[in-house]
């Protein structure tokens, strides 16, 4: 009969086990074959064992987290002899509730400084997930996520919106998120239940868009063996998304217009008119009034479409989203790519307050989708990021013979300026804390007369 393994409890003093039965944090520690020698009281409330229970057994055991079989802190302090530090992961408690806690784990040795064990520490992120999501229920709609004053007006009228039958305009710069409202358009629609088919009318030349549209029947043209339903064919009953109206051709103009006006249409290379149902919404990254001036967009189509219009400000003029976009795209990478990356540091975040986003939201997604080649796990860094932000992370000390001190007081007012001098928003976009921006403003002699 095989001997059960000896477990020898750790030796600790009473006033330790005090101390450390006294803490809000789990603390356990495992012996050199990862059986358990100590587990305090917040360990026992924590995962829902008893120390009882759990010493003499493995941590593995114990925690059943989403790590012990690959990444496991301890096992990895023990083969590198270095520390990990507030790793998130999950654990199944004794009730079977999955949980979420931050470990942290070191070398245990003994007096001669022999290496006997390893000992972790871990906390509860229970409450703070919770906070998370309510945060991300409080501002994300139909997966458009924002805390901008000018989108929260925008979700407030969606609904009303999308219920309606009226043909909307989307305007906005490219990869600020025209599709994604068009989507939570046709979700809140009637016509959930049926097809949303996008289609970008700037990507195809007029024959190859009229065709995609319309669809054509064999032998309307080379190559055309067999009829094709076009897009208007595919989203009947429900909603056909035009993105980037704004470049299509004069010609194909006069054929959209017909269709919204008579909402009829012909295949190419039939004489069969065909009714649609489909609700149209279109989008421009330009400025259809100023095409219209121009003469390069007809007035009588502009006035068909721009029923109901919506605009979509640049990620420049909401930055404050930016730490909400940023969360969302880093939890998506992590659990697409299987990695354990926390968040952005506080020298990344402020690199990302300070850039203008030319790109808006897809280029910040890029960015962050970039940084997850070269960072594993733990916090963004400033070198993980593209090279073109890189010069943004070290802004140049010295400008125009400023000193140190003048050049922070200007940063300071400039970020107030454009912020329009809400401190919270200042301070989330320079990277530092409220406080802390009000002590510099009041070091620096700081006044709103200064701005201009």
């Amino acid at each position: 009969m095989a001997r059960k393994p000896v477990v020898v409890q750790a030796a600790l003093s009473p006033q330790t086990e005090i101390i450390l039965n006294s803490i809000a944090d789990g603390v356990f520690t495992v012996d050199s074959e990862w059986r358990v020698t100590f587990f305090n009281r917040a360990a026992e409330k924590i995962t829902g064992v008893s120390a009882g229970e759990a010493i003499g057994r493995p941590c593995c055991e114990v925690f059943r987290a989403n790590i012990c079989e690959s990444v496991c802190a301890l096992k990895s302090t023990m083969e590198t002899k270095k520390p990990v530090v507030n790793r998130a992961v999950l654990i199944l408690r004794a009730d079977g509730k999955e949980i979420p806690i931050s470990v942290s784990s070191a070398l245990l040795k003994d007096e001669s400084g022999k290496v006997i064990g390893g000992v972790e520490t871990f906390r509860d992120l229970s409450v703070v997930e919770t906070l998370r999501k309510e945060i991300v229920r409080q501002y994300n709609f139909k997966d458009i996520i924002s805390k901008s004053p000018a989108m929260m007006r925008l979700f407030s009228i969606l609904p009303e919106v999308a219920q309606s039958e009226s043909t909307v305009l989307i305007q906005g710069e490219s990869g600020t998120g025209k599709e994604l409202v068009s989507r939570a358009i046709h979700s809140l629609s009637p016509r959930a239940a049926k097809p949303f088919v996008a289609v970008n009318c700037g990507a195809l030349p007029d024959n190859l868009l009229e065709s995609e549209l319309f669809g054509h029947v064999a032998g309307a043209f080379t190559d055309a063996k067999r009829t094709r339903a076009g897009r208007f064919a595919m989203a009947e009953g429900g909603t056909l998304f035009l993105d980037e109206i704004g470049d299509i051709s004069p010609a194909m103009q006069v054929r959209l217009l017909r269709v919204l006006e008579e909402r009829t249409y012909e295949p190419l290379g039939s004489s069969k008119t065909v009714r649609t149902d489909a609700r149209i919404v279109t989008a421009s990254n330009r400025e259809l009034a100023r095409l219209v001036e121009e003469g390069l967009f007809r007035k009588d189509l502009y006035y068909r479409i721009n029923v109901v219009k919506l605009e979509l400000p640049p990620l420049a003029q909401r930055k404050e989203d930016i730490p909400l976009l940023a969360a969302h795209f880093i939890e998506r990478l992590n659990r697409m790519r299987n990695k354990e990356v926390a968040g952005l540091s506080q020298e990344v975040l402020a690199v990302f307050m300070r850039h203008d986003w030319p790109g808006n939201i897809r280029e910040l997604e890029n960015a962050i989708e970039y940084a997850f080649i070269l960072c594993r796990q733990g916090l963004i860094q400033p070198r993980c990021l593209p090279e073109y932000l890189h010069g943004e992370s070290c802004p140049p000390v010295h400008s125009g013979g400023l000193t140190l001190v003048d050049y922070e007081r200007n940063t300071i007012l400039n970020a107030l300026d454009r912020n329009g001098w809400r401190k919270m928003a200042t301070a989330r976009e320079l990277g530092i804390d409220k406080n802390t921006l009000r002590r510099k403003i009041k070091r620096l002699n700081i006044e709103r007369e200064q701005a201009g």
